[in-house]
Protein backbone atom coordinates (compact mmCIF):
# COMPACT_ATOMS: atom_id res chain seq x y z
CA UNK A 1 0.00 0.00 0.00
CA UNK A 2 2.69 2.32 0.95
CA UNK A 3 2.41 5.74 2.55
CA UNK A 4 -0.33 8.49 1.98
CA UNK A 5 2.69 11.02 0.87
CA UNK A 6 3.62 8.32 -2.09
CA UNK A 7 0.11 8.25 -3.62
CA UNK A 8 0.08 12.19 -3.73
CA UNK A 9 3.46 12.22 -5.10
CA UNK A 10 2.27 9.43 -7.83
CA UNK A 11 -0.35 12.25 -9.09
CA UNK A 12 -3.48 10.88 -6.99
CA UNK A 13 -6.47 12.91 -4.92
CA UNK A 14 -7.38 11.16 -2.56
CA UNK A 15 -10.25 11.35 -0.50
CA UNK A 16 -11.12 11.58 3.67
CA UNK A 17 -13.74 10.86 5.98
CA UNK A 18 -16.13 13.08 7.32
CA UNK A 19 -17.48 14.21 11.10
CA UNK A 20 -17.92 11.97 13.62
CA UNK A 21 -18.90 13.60 16.87
CA UNK A 22 -22.54 14.29 15.37
CA UNK A 23 -22.38 10.67 14.77
CA UNK A 24 -21.39 9.54 18.09
CA UNK A 25 -24.28 11.87 19.18
CA UNK A 26 -27.33 9.98 17.03
CA UNK A 27 -26.04 6.88 18.49
CA UNK A 28 -26.27 8.13 22.04
CA UNK A 29 -23.46 9.45 23.47
CA UNK A 30 -24.78 12.54 26.12
CA UNK A 31 -23.69 16.10 26.82
CA UNK A 32 -20.83 15.11 28.91
CA UNK A 33 -19.60 11.59 28.25
CA UNK A 34 -16.11 11.30 26.92
CA UNK A 35 -16.24 10.66 23.33
CA UNK A 36 -12.54 8.69 23.69
CA UNK A 37 -14.12 6.53 26.28
CA UNK A 38 -16.83 4.89 23.94
CA UNK A 39 -13.99 3.17 22.16
CA UNK A 40 -13.56 0.66 25.04
CA UNK A 41 -17.71 0.91 26.47
CA UNK A 42 -19.42 0.89 22.36
CA UNK A 43 -16.75 -0.10 20.49
CA UNK A 44 -19.59 -1.44 17.60
CA UNK A 45 -20.83 1.93 17.80
CA UNK A 46 -17.90 3.38 16.81
CA UNK A 47 -16.97 0.59 14.07
CA UNK A 48 -19.84 1.62 12.78
CA UNK A 49 -19.59 5.13 12.41
CA UNK A 50 -15.67 4.08 10.89
CA UNK A 51 -17.31 1.36 8.19
CA UNK A 52 -19.76 4.21 7.17
CA UNK A 53 -16.93 6.16 5.45
CA UNK A 54 -14.93 3.74 4.33
CA UNK A 55 -18.27 2.44 2.85
CA UNK A 56 -18.82 5.93 1.07
CA UNK A 57 -15.69 5.82 -0.58
CA UNK A 58 -12.92 7.20 1.51
CA UNK A 59 -9.05 6.51 1.18
CA UNK A 60 -9.09 6.93 5.03
CA UNK A 61 -10.38 7.43 7.78
CA UNK A 62 -9.73 9.12 11.32
CA UNK A 63 -9.68 7.62 15.11
CA UNK A 64 -12.02 8.52 17.47
CA UNK A 65 -9.28 9.99 19.45
CA UNK A 66 -9.82 14.26 18.93
CA UNK A 67 -10.09 14.74 22.64
CA UNK A 68 -7.26 12.34 23.51
CA UNK A 69 -4.72 13.78 25.39
CA UNK A 70 -4.62 13.46 29.02
CA UNK A 71 -5.21 17.33 29.39
CA UNK A 72 -8.67 16.14 27.98
CA UNK A 73 -9.44 12.53 29.69
CA UNK A 74 -8.52 13.36 32.72
CA UNK A 75 -11.79 15.62 33.49
CA UNK A 76 -13.74 12.24 33.01
CA UNK A 77 -11.37 10.52 35.47
CA UNK A 78 -9.54 8.79 33.04
CA UNK A 79 -6.08 10.33 33.57
CA UNK A 80 -4.33 6.71 33.63
CA UNK A 81 -5.80 5.27 30.68
CA UNK A 82 -4.60 8.13 27.79
CA UNK A 83 -2.45 4.74 26.15
CA UNK A 84 -5.09 2.26 26.09
CA UNK A 85 -8.13 5.10 24.63
CA UNK A 86 -6.05 5.73 21.65
CA UNK A 87 -4.55 2.19 20.82
CA UNK A 88 -8.31 1.03 21.11
CA UNK A 89 -9.51 4.10 19.01
CA UNK A 90 -6.79 3.05 16.41
CA UNK A 91 -7.65 -0.52 16.36
CA UNK A 92 -11.30 -0.13 15.84
CA UNK A 93 -10.31 1.99 12.46
CA UNK A 94 -7.83 -0.07 11.68
CA UNK A 95 -10.82 -2.81 11.69
CA UNK A 96 -12.90 -1.02 9.34
CA UNK A 97 -10.65 0.34 6.61
CA UNK A 98 -9.24 -2.80 5.83
CA UNK A 99 -6.45 -1.88 2.89
CA UNK A 100 -7.73 1.42 3.39
CA UNK A 101 -5.26 4.22 5.51
CA UNK A 102 -6.28 4.83 9.03
CA UNK A 103 -5.39 8.68 10.31
CA UNK A 104 -4.50 9.40 14.13
CA UNK A 105 -6.64 11.87 15.47
CA UNK A 106 -4.76 14.59 17.54
CA UNK A 107 -6.55 17.87 18.41
CA UNK A 108 -5.63 20.32 20.72
CA UNK A 109 -5.24 20.03 24.25
CA UNK A 110 -7.16 23.26 25.39
CA UNK A 111 -4.51 24.30 27.13
CA UNK A 112 -2.96 27.81 26.15
CA UNK A 113 1.10 28.34 26.30
CA UNK A 114 1.17 31.59 26.39
CA UNK A 115 -1.11 32.19 29.44
CA UNK A 116 1.09 29.79 31.15
CA UNK A 117 -1.40 27.20 31.57
CA UNK A 118 1.11 24.86 30.49
CA UNK A 119 4.56 24.05 30.07
CA UNK A 120 6.13 23.09 26.53
CA UNK A 121 7.09 19.81 28.67
CA UNK A 122 4.34 18.77 29.44
CA UNK A 123 2.65 19.06 26.18
CA UNK A 124 5.29 17.60 24.39
CA UNK A 125 4.74 14.67 27.03
CA UNK A 126 1.04 14.25 26.41
CA UNK A 127 1.22 14.33 22.70
CA UNK A 128 3.96 11.52 23.29
CA UNK A 129 1.81 9.27 25.24
CA UNK A 130 -1.50 10.19 22.64
CA UNK A 131 0.62 9.46 19.55
CA UNK A 132 2.33 6.32 21.00
CA UNK A 133 -1.27 4.33 21.70
CA UNK A 134 -2.18 5.53 18.24
CA UNK A 135 0.51 4.29 16.71
CA UNK A 136 0.54 1.11 19.10
CA UNK A 137 -3.54 0.58 17.25
CA UNK A 138 -2.23 0.41 14.21
CA UNK A 139 -2.45 3.76 12.15
CA UNK A 140 -0.83 4.99 9.26
CA UNK A 141 -0.09 8.18 9.78
CA UNK A 142 -1.05 11.11 12.84
CA UNK A 143 -3.32 13.53 11.94
CA UNK A 144 -2.97 16.88 14.38
CA UNK A 145 -6.05 18.65 13.51
CA UNK A 146 -7.87 21.91 14.34
CA UNK A 147 -4.36 23.54 15.96
CA UNK A 148 -4.98 27.85 16.55
CA UNK A 149 -1.77 28.10 17.86
CA UNK A 150 2.01 27.27 15.79
CA UNK A 151 3.79 26.40 19.50
CA UNK A 152 1.35 23.95 20.20
CA UNK A 153 1.06 22.56 16.28
CA UNK A 154 4.84 22.53 16.67
CA UNK A 155 5.20 20.37 19.47
CA UNK A 156 2.46 17.82 18.43
CA UNK A 157 4.13 17.35 15.20
CA UNK A 158 7.66 17.14 16.93
CA UNK A 159 6.61 14.60 19.45
CA UNK A 160 4.71 12.59 16.72
CA UNK A 161 7.84 12.63 14.89
CA UNK A 162 9.90 11.61 17.52
CA UNK A 163 7.69 8.81 19.04
CA UNK A 164 6.49 7.12 16.65
CA UNK A 165 7.51 5.74 12.82
CA UNK A 166 4.05 7.37 11.14
CA UNK A 167 3.56 9.95 8.79
CA UNK A 168 2.70 12.88 10.33
CA UNK A 169 0.19 15.54 9.33
CA UNK A 170 -0.72 18.97 10.89
CA UNK A 171 -3.76 21.05 10.18
CA UNK A 172 -4.71 24.55 11.34
CA UNK A 173 -8.22 26.44 11.83
CA UNK A 174 -8.90 30.02 10.23
CA UNK A 175 -11.56 31.85 10.59
CA UNK A 176 -12.30 34.85 7.78
CA UNK A 177 -11.88 38.56 9.69
CA UNK A 178 -13.74 41.68 8.45
CA UNK A 179 -10.84 42.17 6.13
CA UNK A 180 -11.71 39.33 4.86
CA UNK A 181 -8.52 37.32 5.41
CA UNK A 182 -7.88 33.96 7.27
CA UNK A 183 -6.59 34.01 10.36
CA UNK A 184 -6.73 31.06 13.45
CA UNK A 185 -7.99 32.08 16.82
CA UNK A 186 -4.35 32.88 17.92
CA UNK A 187 -3.59 35.36 14.78
CA UNK A 188 -1.78 32.66 12.71
CA UNK A 189 -2.65 32.93 9.10
CA UNK A 190 -2.25 29.82 6.65
CA UNK A 191 0.75 31.56 4.86
CA UNK A 192 2.85 31.56 8.26
CA UNK A 193 1.69 28.36 9.34
CA UNK A 194 3.61 27.00 6.66
CA UNK A 195 7.42 26.98 6.73
CA UNK A 196 6.79 26.62 10.95
CA UNK A 197 5.27 23.51 10.52
CA UNK A 198 7.26 22.12 7.40
CA UNK A 199 10.22 22.81 9.51
CA UNK A 200 8.69 20.97 12.82
CA UNK A 201 8.43 18.14 10.34
CA UNK A 202 5.23 17.91 8.78
CA UNK A 203 4.40 15.74 5.78
CA UNK A 204 1.56 17.28 4.80
CA UNK A 205 -0.34 20.52 5.84
CA UNK A 206 -3.55 22.27 5.55
CA UNK A 207 -6.35 23.30 7.21
CA UNK A 208 -9.88 22.01 8.67
CA UNK A 209 -13.06 22.82 10.12
CA UNK A 210 -14.12 27.11 11.08
CA UNK A 211 -14.78 26.70 6.89
CA UNK A 212 -17.02 25.62 4.50
CA UNK A 213 -15.13 23.98 0.93
CA UNK A 214 -15.63 27.90 -0.51
CA UNK A 215 -13.52 29.81 1.60
CA UNK A 216 -11.00 26.36 1.99
CA UNK A 217 -10.18 27.76 -1.82
CA UNK A 218 -8.89 30.72 -0.53
CA UNK A 219 -6.87 29.28 1.96
CA UNK A 220 -5.45 26.40 -0.33
CA UNK A 221 -4.20 29.21 -2.63
CA UNK A 222 -2.25 31.14 0.25
CA UNK A 223 -0.42 28.04 0.81
CA UNK A 224 0.86 27.39 -2.05
CA UNK A 225 1.94 30.67 -2.60
CA UNK A 226 4.41 29.70 0.01
CA UNK A 227 4.71 26.29 -0.56
CA UNK A 228 4.13 24.95 -4.37
CA UNK A 229 5.37 21.35 -3.31
CA UNK A 230 4.26 19.93 0.12
CA UNK A 231 0.88 18.00 0.15
CA UNK A 232 -2.41 20.01 1.31
CA UNK A 233 -5.34 18.27 3.10
CA UNK A 234 -8.66 20.24 3.46
CA UNK A 235 -11.12 19.21 6.01
CA UNK A 236 -14.00 21.11 5.28
CA UNK A 237 -16.93 21.54 7.56
CA UNK A 238 -20.75 21.76 5.12
CA UNK A 239 -21.43 25.23 4.71
CA UNK A 240 -21.03 28.10 7.73
CA UNK A 241 -23.47 27.01 10.81
CA UNK A 242 -26.57 28.59 11.08
CA UNK A 243 -28.50 28.59 14.41
CA UNK A 244 -32.09 27.21 13.42
CA UNK A 245 -34.79 25.74 15.25
CA UNK A 246 -31.90 25.76 18.63
CA UNK A 247 -29.69 23.91 17.69
CA UNK A 248 -26.79 24.62 15.17
CA UNK A 249 -26.87 23.28 11.30
CA UNK A 250 -24.59 23.38 8.86
CA UNK A 251 -26.36 24.13 5.24
CA UNK A 252 -24.54 22.86 2.58
CA UNK A 253 -25.93 19.78 0.70
CA UNK A 254 -23.84 17.07 -0.41
CA UNK A 255 -24.46 18.36 -3.99
CA UNK A 256 -22.92 22.00 -2.82
CA UNK A 257 -19.82 20.22 -1.53
CA UNK A 258 -19.36 18.30 -4.58
CA UNK A 259 -19.87 21.53 -7.05
CA UNK A 260 -16.54 22.94 -5.73
CA UNK A 261 -14.71 19.37 -5.92
CA UNK A 262 -12.85 20.76 -8.60
CA UNK A 263 -11.94 24.10 -7.90
CA UNK A 264 -10.10 23.00 -4.46
CA UNK A 265 -8.55 20.35 -6.16
CA UNK A 266 -7.28 23.36 -8.69
CA UNK A 267 -5.83 25.43 -6.40
CA UNK A 268 -3.68 22.61 -5.10
CA UNK A 269 -5.29 20.58 -2.52
CA UNK A 270 -4.63 16.95 -2.47
CA UNK A 271 -6.58 14.82 -0.36
CA UNK A 272 -10.59 16.20 0.39
CA UNK A 273 -12.49 15.62 3.25
CA UNK A 274 -15.19 17.04 5.68
CA UNK A 275 -15.42 18.16 9.50
CA UNK A 276 -18.15 19.40 10.87
CA UNK A 277 -21.93 18.67 9.60
CA UNK A 278 -20.60 16.70 7.06
CA UNK A 279 -21.53 12.96 6.43
CA UNK A 280 -20.82 9.84 4.69
CA UNK A 281 -23.56 11.30 2.07
CA UNK A 282 -20.64 14.15 1.69
CA UNK A 283 -18.11 12.20 1.57
CA UNK A 284 -19.51 9.61 -1.37
CA UNK A 285 -20.04 12.89 -3.70
CA UNK A 286 -16.83 14.14 -3.32
CA UNK A 287 -15.60 10.51 -4.18
CA UNK A 288 -17.88 10.51 -7.55
CA UNK A 289 -16.20 14.16 -8.36
CA UNK A 290 -12.51 13.33 -7.48
CA UNK A 291 -13.01 9.80 -9.44
CA UNK A 292 -14.16 12.41 -12.86
CA UNK A 293 -11.25 14.54 -12.48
Amino acid sequence: MGKIIDQIKAGKILVSDGAWGTFLQQKGMKPGECPEEWNITHPDEVLDIAKSYIGAGADMIETNSFGGTIFKVEKYGLADKVFELNKAAAEISRKAAGDKFVLGSVGPTGKILMMGDVTEEELYEAFKEQVKGLEAGGVDAIMIETMTDLDEAHLAIQAAKENTNCEVFCTMTFEKTVQGEFRSMMGVSPGEMVNTLIDAGADLIGANCGNGIADMIGIVEEIRSINSEIPILVHANAGMPVYKDGETVFPETPDEMAGLVSKIIAAGANIIGGCCGTTPDHICRVREEVDKI
